[in-house]
């Protein structure tokens, strides 16, 4: 039996460590995507500032100055030392323009440093980015001394210039850190997740190409995380379906012994039939006895034979019911047992009186004539029998509409290994090179009936008790057959 396995290489375009990689230098990005965001802003500001303190130096330096002393050259370099076009200075009432390059045009935005916001200055940052270019902003801060404040205007061009190289740097480095970031949460992940996955997924590709190779069972790792624990799990799953399949071959194969042998078989049986019915014309008195149970013993084993391969095929004949009285059925059970009055094995009945099942006489025979069977087997186990050691009882009494019968010995009793695994095939046998079919046979033609068979706990030895109901009364059927009578 071989599974069809997925066509896992067609699929495999883009493996899981491509999409851990890739989901890794993602997530790093966006982690220095979120740190380039306030950093730029900050940048901004500490430029500006820069600017500003540049400019409260050339202010003090033009204030000191008598008014008009300063030269229009050197107010120039202390402008241009600034990168300002002009410098205002307000006292009190007084605002006197210390010095300007050329007379500026209309200022675009004011920015101003005495009263700081944290929100605003991230979008103004990136305002000055987009929007920055030949732009002229008014900057206002606190002045120098006792001034009220100091006013410079600036082209914010050479600001955002200082930016854009700024980002760059920043880039550059935020694609550095993100690849060997990504490398090595790549490498730790593929080593710890990537590779034991993997491993896994061809171990299972493997194990449906041919289950039944014992050898390509995964072997769990000693791992105590969820990877440890999924290995073991699917090394128990593939045991399982690797037990499951070798138990179906020998099934298969089974039945194939089963059809050849029950072919040759049939025939001998038939041959003895016509054989014992001369017995019928011997005037022999014990031969007259014995010669109606024989025929029908033969009877039934030549149908047991088409039924082992009705069971081959999971196919067993419904039960034909009818009212059968049980304590003929048990009679029959102790012939063909051959267990005889002062055998070697005490057998034993306590019917009720009268007692009638709703059953198919010939399988509840195979029901009861399986379970004896079993019985005289772990006798035989244990050594010679021992008829005050060794005994089979059997009993039958009506609960309603339910018979219950229960099969007893006084065997050694059932192990734990065949009480987990009983009535199935090929599990529940505790004697050496025994199939287990009896148990398992006797179940299903008991369920036929619509019935239940257990085995009875804290019991001496084994006993099985069977409870078979009788098929509900169609009235209106029963009415008309009645009136036909």
């Amino acid at each position: 039996m071989t599974l069809s396995p997925p066509n896992v290489h067609a699929r495999r375009n883009l493996g899981l460590s491509g999409k851990l990689l890739g989901l890794t230098v993602v997530f790093v990005m966006m982690a220095e995507i979120l740190v380039y965001v306030p950093t730029i802003a900050n940048f901004r500001l500490n430029y500006i500032d820069d600017q500003v303190n540049r400019a409260r130096t050339a202010a003090l330096a033009l204030d000191a100055a008598p008014e008009g002393a300063v030269e229009e050259t050197l107010a120039r370099r202390l402008l241009k030392s600034v990168d300002a076009l002009a410098l205002v200075l307000k006292t009190g009432d007084a605002r006197r323009l210390l010095a300007v390059a050329e007379m500026p045009s209309e200022v675009a935005v004011t920015i101003d440093r005495r009263d700081p916001d944290d929100a605003a200055a991230i979008l103004d940052a990136f305002d000055t980015l987009l929007n920055g270019h030949k732009r002229l902003a008014r900057v206002v801060d606190v002045a120098p001394n006792q001034g009220d404040f100091i006013e410079i205007v600036v082209d914010e061009t050479q600001l955002r210039q200082a930016m854009l190289a700024f980002s760059r740097t920043v880039l550059l480095l935020s694609l550095l850190i993100s690849a060997t970031t990504a490398g090595l949460v790549y490498l730790a992940l593929d080593r710890m997740i990537v590779r034991p996955v993997r491993r896994l997924t061809e171990t299972m590709v493997r194990f449906a190409e041919a289950p039944e190779d014992a050898s390509r069972i995964v072997v769990a790792s000693d791992r105590a995380d969820e990877i440890g624990i999924a290995e073991a799990e699917l090394e128990r799953m593939q045991s399982e379906i690797h037990g499951q399949l070798q138990q179906k071959s020998r099934l298969a194969a089974l039945g194939l012994a089963v059809s050849k042998i029950n072919h040759d078989l049939r025939n001998l049986l038939a041959s003895a039939q016509l054989m014992s019915d001369r017995l019928g014309t011997v005037s022999d008195p014990t031969v007259q006895k014995l010669a109606p149970k024989l025929i029908a013993t033969l009877d039934r084993a030549i149908a047991f034979c088409q039924s082992t391969l009705s069971y081959g095929r999971a196919q067993e004949r419904p039960p034909q019911r009818r009212p059968v009285a049980f304590a003929d059925v048990v009679e029959d059970v102790r012939t063909a047992l051959g267990v005889a009055p002062g055998g070697p094995v005490r057998f034993s009945a306590a019917v009720e009186r009268g007692l009638t099942i709703d059953a198919d006489p010939d399988q509840m025979f195979r029901i009861l004539l399986n379970l004896g069977r079993n019985a005289l087997q772990a006798f035989e186990g244990r050594g010679v029998p021992d008829p005050d050691r060794d005994q089979i009882r059997i009993s039958g009494r009506r609960e309603g509409a339910v018979a219950v019968l229960e099969f007893s010995d006084t065997g050694p009793g059932l192990p734990r290994k065949a009480r987990e695994h009983l009535f199935e095939p090929f599990q529940g046998s505790t004697r050496t090179g025994g199939t287990g079919l009896g148990l398992a046979i006797a179940a299903e033609l008991v369920r036929a009936h619509g019935g239940s068979i257990s085995l009875v706990d804290g019991a001496l030895g084994a006993t099985f008790r069977i409870t078979v109901p009788d098929r509900p009364i169609d009235l209106q059927a029963h009415a008309r057959q009645r009136a036909s009578a």
